[in-house]
């Protein structure tokens, strides 16, 4: 049986995927509230709001982890199209090993990382090891971030996180928690218990979500982009 995807037309739909999410970049404006401007720093994220990296400052020095399967690929090479870096990795043993390495060193080069904490396959909600992995042998401090819009424009797709997007025009607020620091020796319990300050805070973001828009609303922070 023949492959839809393969390497042959792998760079024509990476290309056209690019374009079309290009085009609708023109039509998006997102700006940040609390951000707390540390650097490095390790973006967490649940699965459903991966989108809200394009609102994140320095998409040059931000690394996107991003599986080593076929879509994957795809979505890598539109990625790095878009000017973020990319690290490839997978559920397994030495594919997470490399990709944890790869981590590592770029974290300790100042650069940051984009992790969505649920992914890529759920169960939703549930916190898991790698950032928190991260935190620990870095020192660089968890960021949760969460996006939200009003705007009917901001819709939801029809996959297991109910992914969040824009359609059209829409203006969209990116919402920071706070900086959250792993000890190098931190016991088993306490590195449940950054998971669950993890997902309290991702949590958190998301039911304050629309007092936060009101809030940049008042002080017209789209008006000032």
């Amino acid at each position: 049986m023949v492959r839809l995807i393969n390497d042959g037309n792998m760079n024509f739909l990476s290309d056209t995927l690019y374009r079309l999410l290009r085009l609708q970049e023109c039509f998006t404006h997102i700006v940040e509230y609390n951000n707390p401007c540390v650097f490095p720093c390790i973006y967490v994220m649940w699965h459903a709001n991966q989108f809200l990296v394009h609102g994140i400052q320095r998409r040059d020095r931000l690394n996107i982890q991003i599986s080593n399967s076929i879509d994957g690929e795809i979505i890598a090479r539109t990625v790095e199209k878009w000017g973020f870096k990319v690290v490839r990795g997978s559920t397994g043993k030495k594919g997470a090993v490399e990709s944890t390495m790869q981590m590592i060193s770029r974290l300790k080069d100042g650069e940051c990382v984009g992790i969505m904490v649920d992914g890529p396959h759920g169960p939703l909600h549930k916190v898991k090891n790698g950032a928190v992995k991260l935190a620990q042998k870095t020192g660089a401090p968890i960021v949760p971030v969460h996006w939200y819009s009003p705007q009917r424009t901001f819709i939801s797709l029809p996959s297991w996180d109910k992914m969040k997007m824009p359609l059209g025009r829409c203006n969209i607020l990116n919402t920071y928690g706070e900086p959250v620091y792993v000890k190098e020796d931190a016991s088993d319990e306490e590195i449940e218990q950054v998971k669950e300050n993890i997902k309290t805070q991702l949590l958190n973001l998301e039911k304050n979500a629309q007092k936060y828009y009101d809030e940049a609303c008042k002080r017209k922070l789209w008006e000032k982009q």
